[in-house]
């Protein structure tokens, strides 16, 4: 009996190349062949897997300021789109799955096109703006939270909550509270987030150890600032770790107490899922301010603390400093994210895929 065959579009960013990879290592272990496709930017995250074939299929955004720049970019996404429908002709899928970003929208649109079934995944709290479009056309909409924005009228009719996405080895993890008076603290970022991290928290973990309290850093930053990073803190004997992308994150999850990071959906859910507090600093510029709703979102359910991007300087410090003071503060943090409702994600997803693909064949 020939395996049924999903094809996985994903954005470029590893908020949506995390899920991609956890589905696709679900749906291969139930017997599915698997391919992926992605840009340029994603295509280095696929290194270490094996089972998976990944096409690249470059393309733009449309939602920019430059006109000139956008009347091109129109010309690469119809260009994308034709060369998606070729591709997907070739392949000939059972269906298509989009987990969201701009590179995902030619793969998914062009299954419309040839009538191959379409279901898409929104990781943030608000529909994005490739998955508003495809989400007319999308036989189901996949919904990692409740709440999500942006699903209105007959949308509403075909949407499905069914959880995050999140590698089986995270969702499998649960962490331990440490009950010492010390910090060990991890800090996360993509390259811009790194890069701002690196300028703006080593003068505020200075300040900490002038304070005489006990603080180790794991710190994920850009490879032109490993050097600068490691010497600064060597220089005032704070014990660290310095490091670029790892996709093992979860041996750094295990070392720690606390995460700051940015507000991306796919790192919020893994730290709630493995029960880690942490500070999520949103990124200002983010499409439709949708970093800034998720960070809300999980600080008004207790699952994280929130501190805008230009209040580091004056609030990161006393927030930190309240850790050590009263131990209880992240503890309570830890409860409230542990009462969150997990379900089963996975399950749920694979049940409208079975149910679609059988109704095709």
């Amino acid at each position: 009996m020939n395996k049924k065959k999903i094809i996985i579009a994903t954005g470029g960013t590893g908020g949506h190349i995390f899920p991609a990879i956890s589905l696709a290592q679900y749906l291969y272990k139930k017997n599915f062949e698997v391919e992926i496709t992605t840009d340029i930017r994603g295509k280095k995250f696929f290194n270490e897997i094996n089972f998976l074939e990944i096409k690249t299929i470059s393309t733009a955004t449309i939602f920019i300021k430059n006109p000139i720049l956008i009347l091109k970019n129109i010309f690469l996404i119809i260009f994308s789109i034709i060369k998606s429908i070729l591709y997907l002709k070739k392949k000939k899928p059972h269906l298509v799955f989009g987990v969201g970003g701009y590179s995902s929208f030619p793969v998914c649109f062009a299954s419309k096109t040839l009538g191959i079934p379409l279901l898409i995944y929104e990781n943030n709290l608000l529909l994005g703006k490739a998955n508003k479009i495809l989400s007319f056309f999308a036989k189901k909409i996949f919904t990692s939270f409740s709440e999500v924005q942006g699903i209105d009228g007959n949308l509403k009719t075909k949407s499905l909550y069914c959880g995050n996405i999140i590698r089986q080895e995270i969702m499998n993890y649960k962490h331990n509270f440490n009950e010492k008076n010390d910090l060990k603290i991890l800090v996360l970022g993509g390259s811009q987030a790194a890069k701002i991290f690196g300028e703006k928290l080593p003068r505020i973990f200075e300040m900490i150890k002038k304070e005489n309290l006990k603080i180790s850093i794991y710190q994920q930053c850009l490879p032109e600032q490993n050097n600068s990073l490691k010497n600064f803190y060597e220089s005032i004997s704070i014990q660290n770790e310095i490091f670029n992308f790892d996709p093992n994150i979860l041996k750094y999850y295990k070392k720690i107490d606390l995460v700051i990071t940015r507000s991306g959906s796919s790192v919020s859910a893994e730290l709630l899922n493995c029960n880690i507090p942490f500070i999520s600093v949103p990124l200002e510029k983010s499409a439709d301010d949708h970093q800034n709703k998720n960070a809300e979102f999980f600080q008004k359910k207790g699952f994280c603390f929130l501190i805008k991007e230009n209040q580091i300087d004056e609030s990161l410090f006393l927030l930190i400093k309240s850790f050590y003071k009263d131990k209880s503060i992240l503890k309570n943090c830890v409860n409230n994210q542990k009462s969150y409702s997990k379900i089963n994600t996975m399950e749920k997803i694979l049940n409208e895929i079975e149910n679609i693909t059988d109704e095709k064949n």
